[in-house]
């Protein structure tokens, strides 16, 4: 399969460190809005029913379920899974070896 233009530009960007960085907290930040906004369907609610129960506003609910939001804080998770009859779980895992070099933070 060949390479569209926009594949070669990402892995142009992707060869700066900053770039790769946020490209892959931005993954993370997917992954975390669509399975909240998954579990909310599976469990019949709308974005203000779920709202409701947890004493919040619908928007925030949607903040939670957007992809670009990073705001997400482990007390509300919670909340949200306890809602949906869930749990919680984080887990560490060792980042892997970037390719390109991080530049030192200047103190």
């Amino acid at each position: 399969m060949s390479k569209t233009n926009f594949d070669r530009y990402l892995e142009q960007q992707l060869k700066d460190a900053a770039f790769a960085e946020r490209f892959e907290r931005a993954g993370a930040a997917w992954d975390v809005a669509l399975q909240l906004a998954e579990l909310r369907r599976k469990s019949g609610l709308s974005q203000k029913e779920l709202a409701d129960q947890l004493g919040t506003s619908q928007q925030q609910i949607s903040r939670l379920e957007s992809p670009s939001y990073e705001g997400h804080s482990l007390s509300m998770l919670r909340k949200v899974a306890e809602a949906l009859d869930m749990e919680v779980k984080v887990t560490f895992a060792k980042r892997r070896p970037s390719k390109h070099k991080r530049k030192p933070v200047a103190a």
